[in-house]
């Protein structure tokens, strides 16, 4: 008797021991195992967006998929539905494992000596999702079930099924419903249909096998399976009208706008990027400079590049890299970063520099005649476009007809390259190397390399009166504004530059009217063509606005004779009119202290007569006409530096200008010492006591002062006796009053 009580005891001793196991299984064992950490990893890409928040590109994670989280409210009804009806129709009653689903699979797997069926919950399959990849072996599926409680003991069944979707994979290298919607029909979310809705909820069980643009019959039977699942809840009607919708994917463009973008963004761990880039212009000017390339095809010009700046930001508005992205031959370069020769484009900053520093104006006269430059390799003799010369010329007909011959004079008189080297350098173009010496007077005709984006920036600092600052690709980027450059261009200079640069008439004759430079609204344009034409350039500016268009061959392969007028310039054209096309176009401020003067064309010299009149710097005034400028024939005189010219078939003016051998030449003052921007330092020991001789190119014809130093005379020039501290030196031309200076800094050893 007492054994018959002893073996009914551990008769009902197992099953308690049972129970007992399978409750510490249920609930306790779980909680020692800890949740992965991508639960909480949850995967974003981040979202480029252009100035006014319109994406531009949805970039790659570290794994090359794109994922836009979402909550579930921003989930529809019909892909939840969808979702649980096609990978776990009880999700909402079991606590993280499907006891039933787990024995049928068990029975299935007995049955057939293989795994027919899955029986993996939607908490199961997130928690895969979240962890690190390991093998599909018992112990794996275990330890998933586990977790699966634990998260089910911690989170709801919501907090679940959003974490779920925003991870499972929908194909293409998207994540998550939204990409997915995006990607297959570009729409959000929201506006999936019930059939839409379908299709992706089947996707994720082999995304591969089931792309719907490469297996369309595959995706539309499994979303048939889906449907299927779905009818024994759902209203019939709308079941059966699924059924019968078409399939109407619009899979995403391989071709985004600005695709060179997203290699700006590599570094940045930003989510969502907002760039200064504003979408609708770049498209429009990508299929600008498309349509523009594809005429040009017979001039063999396969690349384009184009920078849109505003002028007061220094923001990118738009840029073009190579006009075509998906080329194989250098589709996938940035033109607009790529160092190139940019011919007569840095022009403007020769002839700015002898505004500045040389004394000149726009109606000053020079020189376009036969000059013999001596270099290290021999004696250069340079020509101009149309291998003619013209003689006396003013500086905006010298300027806006591109002529080589007196830019070179010009920069050889302010001292050669340097000035030009300094200028360019503080003006952000980085790429002229350490020394300006092996580019010689040839760096006023482009022949050092430079870039698209830092050109086009430096002609956007003469559209702001001479302020610079650097170019900014992202807006609220916590940068600070861009620091003073030490010698900036006078405002009046700047004007005048962009004065010449807006004067059709002036350049007509070398380009002729109605060209692509001109618009219906003033603008300023400067072209460039490189040696052997490889490269051709057009940039210029409003008021607003900025471009600089960039056009020739990576490769370095000439052009067929296509100057930047006929390459870059109907590109240019084209970005100015759609740039003011919502835009109205304005025209730089005149600064003040620039008068108007009577001018004789001739001679550029002051008249009262009002023959035509020029703005000139108030502190530089012209020199006064005199009867000496002309023979009793009225011809204009010229000095004898004008020999060889007047002599050769190149001078046609013959009824104008007659040559007087014994006049020298009037040219404008200029100080020769000391240079802008010196520092002396007073050495104790010097034995001149540290004086400092004055000099200019002109011996006898300037009056020196300075309002902090002693300033004496010292024969033909002067004197100055230094002491620490900064000091403007200022030299007034006795023949007309006009003043010019220069600052230096002095300190003690």
């Amino acid at each position: 008797m007492k054994a018959r009580r002893l073996l009914r005891r551990k008769r009902l001793a197992i099953p308690a021991a049972l129970v007992a196991a399978g409750l510490f299984v249920w609930f306790v064992l779980p909680w020692c195992i800890p949740l992965p950490a991508g639960l909480t990893e949850a995967p974003a890409s981040p979202v480029l967006l252009d100035r006014n928040g319109k994406p531009l590109h949805h970039l790659v994670l570290p794994d090359f998929t794109r994922s836009e989280p979402v909550s579930l409210a921003e989930v529809p009804d019909d892909l939840i539905a969808c979702t649980i009806a096609v990978e776990d129709r009880r999700f909402r009653d079991h606590g993280g494992v499907d006891l039933l689903a787990t024995m049928r699979a068990t029975k299935d797997a007995i049955l057939h000596r293989r795994t027919v069926s899955g029986a993996s919950t939607i908490t199961q399959q997130l928690i895969k999702l979240s962890s690190p990849p390991a093998k599909r072996n018992l112990s794996t599926k275990l330890r998933e079930a586990l977790l699966a409680r634990h998260l089910e003991m911690t989170w709801s069944k919501d907090q679940i099924l959003v974490a779920y979707l925003n991870r499972l994979p929908y194909g293409n290298h998207r994540t998550g419903p939204a990409e997915a919607a995006r990607f297959y029909f570009q729409k959000p979310l929201a506006d999936l249909s019930l059939a839409e809705s379908a299709l992706l909820a089947g996707l994720p069980q082999a995304p591969s096998r089931l792309n719907p643009v490469k297996h369309p019959a595959r995706a539309l039977a499994r979303r048939e399976v889906v449907l299927a699942r779905l009818a024994k809840n759902y209203d019939a009607s709308r079941i059966s009208s699924a059924r019968g919708e078409s399939l109407a994917l619009r899979p995403l463009p391989e071709a985004e706008v600005a695709p060179w973008l997203s290699s700006f963004a590599n570094d940045l761990p930003i989510t969502q990027m907002l760039t200064t880039i504003d979408a609708d212009i770049q498209g429009d000017l990508e299929s600008i400079v498309s349509e523009e390339l594809a005429k040009l095809a017979d001039s063999h010009i396969k690349h384009a590049a184009v920078v849109v700046l505003d002028n007061r930001t220094r923001e990118i508005l738009a840029l073009v890299s190579s006009g075509n992205w998906r080329d194989p031959n250098g589709g996938q370069i940035n033109g607009a970063l790529t160092p190139r020769s940019p011919g007569s484009a840095l022009k403007p900053f020769t002839w700015l520099l002898a505004f500045d520093k040389g004394g000149l104006h726009p109606a000053s006269i020079v020189a376009d005649i036969p000059t013999r430059f001596r270099t290290k390799e021999g004696l250069d003799v340079p020509e101009n476009y149309d291998r003619t010369f013209r003689g006396p010329v003013s500086v905006r007909e010298a300027l806006a007809c591109s002529l080589n011959v007196p830019a070179m004079r010009a920069l050889n008189d302010i001292g050669g390259p340097r000035p030009l080297y300094d200028l360019l350098s503080e003006l952000g173009i980085g790429t002229l190397g350490p020394d300006p010496a092996p580019y010689g007077l040839g760096l006023t005709l482009g022949n050092a390399p430079v870039r698209l984006l830092d050109l086009t920036n430096a002609y956007a600092t003469l559209a702001e009166s001479g302020r610079y600052h650097q170019t900014r690709l992202w807006k609220d980027d916590g940068t600070e504004d861009s620091p003073a450059i030490s010698h900036p261009p006078s405002a009046a200079s700047c004007f005048l530059i962009a004065d010449i640069l807006s004067d059709p008439i002036a350049r007509a004759p070398s380009f002729g009217r109605g060209g692509p430079l001109e618009l219906p609204f003033r603008c300023a344009a400067k072209t460039g063509t490189s040696s052997d034409f490889r490269d051709n350039w057009c940039l210029g500016f409003t008021r607003d606005f900025t471009v600089g268009v960039w056009a020739g061959n990576f490769d370095n392969s000439p052009m067929k004779g296509v100057s930047g007028v006929a390459g870059a310039g109907p590109i240019f054209h084209r970005a100015m009119l759609r740039l003011h096309r919502d835009h109205s176009p304005r025209w730089l401020e005149r600064p003040e202290g620039l008068i108007e003067f009577g001018i004789d064309p001739l001679t550029g010299k002051r008249t009262a007569e009002q023959k035509q009149t020029a703005l000139v710097p108030a502190d530089r005034p012209p020199l006064f006409a005199s009867p000496a400028d002309r023979d009793s024939s009225g011809h204009v005189l010229l000095d004898s530096s004008y020999s060889e010219w007047f002599a050769s078939p190149y001078n046609r003016r013959r009824d104008v200008f007659a040559l007087a051998s014994g006049i020298p030449a009037e040219s404008p003052l200029r100080i020769l010492a000391p240079r802008d921007g010196t520092t002396y330092v007073l050495d104790p020991e010097l034995p001149n006591g540290g004086t400092l001789h004055l000099a200019t190119n002109l011996p006898g014809q300037a009056d020196w002062s300075c309002d902090t130093l002693e300033v004496s005379s010292g024969g033909a020039e002067a004197i100055v006796k230094l002491k620490p501290g900064n000091h403007i030196l200022i030299a007034t031309d006795k023949r007309n009053g006009g003043k010019h200076d220069v600052t230096i800094k002095v300190e003690q050893r």
